[in-house]
């Protein structure tokens, strides 16, 4: 979707001809805007909203990372562990908590760039290069980029990206979540069948009682406590459950392979937290350069986007917001990532939107609209716009890199964070509209509902060609994931669907077809002022 109409629309142009090309305009704009409700960013916090707020994005933030620590471990010959990772999303919590124009953007490691990590490792580690000054490196040439984009004014551009590749991308993280799921199980077969067979059972068992309690806290199921319960916290109890679990009976003669961990507050391997990079020939410092290209698009697109989500018009946010000052600082804390040799966190997405809609006031009001199941709805009044959530979550994170809660993340099985994998995977693609487009296009006309947004099409056709553009475009970033070497270069397939939308796509599609396959079904708005 256009974030404000069609793509090719006359109006954009024009907004495009008023863009601010003036070095530097627009984080001063940025900062100038957001300075005078600064102090209120603190004061705010006095609600009773901050607390569950706080606890379940640190819930939600944790369990991802843990499973990413776990894959990266594995494919880096044990490089990274969870302290990098936890590190990191302390990095981007503290950051962007106390300095940014966007707070309620939650930063942390994702899964684009443990993949991004792991094929940098797989390219490099046969040659003479070492690891981790040369991802140093790739950082800091990456941190001047996101420094010159900032300054000249170039994340004006984000306005350009639309559902149409979000949604790609979305299924792609998925598909890639599922993978992972099944790679930390074949993991498990130089341990036994017996162990194998029993990590399997617990994946599947983890996942089954995962998906229901995610289904339940999205349903009209029991009363609301409960349902919430369930939506934040019902992954944490079977997390507790499970790792747990393999004890009972005679499974406890099982060894299961746990999630490794290392000292606190030091790095998994024999090293020092400040990296070397000195330490590389001046070959591969150039070398370096379109390494960090890759991983600017990458962020330009993933970050941006999630601040976007975080910023949903659905949200009744009255403080202003800052894209371009915040892609500075992400330019600090991927700079600062090279130097202590930890995954260099950016927006999280579901966390970002999570956040905000955690912190909204709500009301339940009568429903007047004919055709409701029910006569009430909930509706927001506000949004508790303030720093200390996300502030906290990022201590709680620091906390968790200390001795005794490192302990307790050791009991963990591998397999639990392989059903969390999968979890994630399915939970993706099931709020994906392209998997709604499908069920849609293969659904029985008789049965489905009069009401439904893609029944406004002018023609069946038109959703047809764009969730098959879509498959297509997912198909091909999937594709070059697989290939080992050259997996690297996803980010740049993903950077190509936005002109392919922009240029291709209206010559194929009526402007109607396009505003209510991207408009409807996205959740990216324009927020007048916001660039």
């Amino acid at each position: 979707m256009l974030l404000e109409g069609s793509m090719g629309s006359l109006k954009h142009r024009k907004r495009l001809e008023k863009l601010d090309f003036k070095l530097g305009n627009s984080i001063y704009t940025d900062i100038r805007q957001r300075i005078p409700f600064y102090k209120s960013d603190w004061r705010d916090a006095w609600h009773y909203r901050i607390l569950p707020a706080c606890l379940n994005i640190y819930f939600a933030n944790l369990l991802p990372e843990l499973a990413f620590a776990l894959d990266m471990f594995s494919k880096t010959d044990n490089s990274f562990g969870v302290n990098e990772v936890l590190l990191a999303s302390v990095l981007g919590s503290v950051v962007f908590s106390l300095l940014s124009s966007q707070p309620l953007c939650i930063v942390g490691v994702t899964g684009p760039i443990t993949v991004f990590n792991y094929t940098i490792y797989n390219i490099f580690h046969d040659r003479n290069t070492p690891y981790f000054p040369f991802l140093c490196w790739i950082c800091l040439w990456s941190a001047v980029f996101h420094w010159i984009i900032a300054l000249s004014n170039l994340v004006h551009f984000v306005k350009f990206i639309t559902k149409f590749s979000c949604e790609i991308f979305g299924l792609y993280v998925a598909f890639i979540y599922l993978e992972k799921g099944v790679q930390v199980l074949t993991n498990q077969l130089q341990h036994g069948l017996a162990n194998t067979f029993l990590a399997i059972t617990i994946a599947l068992l983890f996942m089954v009682i995962g998906w229901i309690c995610n289904s339940i806290g999205s349903s009209s199921l029991f009363n609301h406590k409960i349902r919430v319960f369930l939506l934040d916290y019902g992954l944490v109890a079977s997390i507790i459950f499970f790792s747990g679990f393999q004890h009972i009976g005679k499974m406890r003669q099982i060894d299961l392979s746990k999630l490794p961990t290392s000292k606190a507050f030091l790095p998994t391997q024999d090293r020092s937290w400040f990296i070397k990079f000195w330490k590389i020939s001046v070959g591969d410092v150039f070398l370096a350069i379109p390494f960090a290209v890759v991983l600017t698009i990458l962020f330009y697109f993933d970050h941006n986007v999630s601040s976007l989500m975080a910023q949903d018009p659905s949200f009744p946010l009255k403080k202003p917001s800052g894209f371009h000052w915040d892609f500075f600082l992400l330019g600090i804390t991927t700079f600062v990532s090279g130097i202590l040799g930890i995954p260099a966190p950016n927006g999280l997405i579901p966390q970002a939107p999570m956040h905000t809609a955690t912190l909204c006031v709500t009301k339940v009001e009568e429903d007047d609209e004919e055709k409701q199941d029910y006569k009430v709805k909930v509706v927001i009044e506000r949004v508790i716009e303030q720093r200390v959530s996300n502030f906290l979550q990022g201590l709680m994170t620091l906390g968790t890199m200390t001795g005794p809660l490192l302990v307790v993340l050791h009991q963990i099985p591998q397999c639990v964070l392989a059903g969390l994998f999968w979890v994630m995977g399915f939970s993706a693609i099931a709020g994906n509209n392209i998997t709604r487009n499908i069920f849609w296009m293969f659904a029985d006309r008789k049965v489905l509902s009069q009401g439904h947004v893609l029944n406004h099409c002018r023609s069946r056709r038109a959703v047809w060609l764009y969730t098959c553009l879509q498959l297509l475009g997912f198909g091909a970033t999937f594709a070059i994931t697989q290939v080992d070497k050259a997996s690297i270069g996803f980010p740049i397939v993903i950077l190509l669907l936005i002109p392919f939308r922009t240029y291709l796509m209206p010559k194929w599609f009526y402007e109607e077809d396009l505003e209510i396959l991207d408009e409807n079904v996205g959740i990216l708005a324009y927020r007048e002022g916001a660039f």
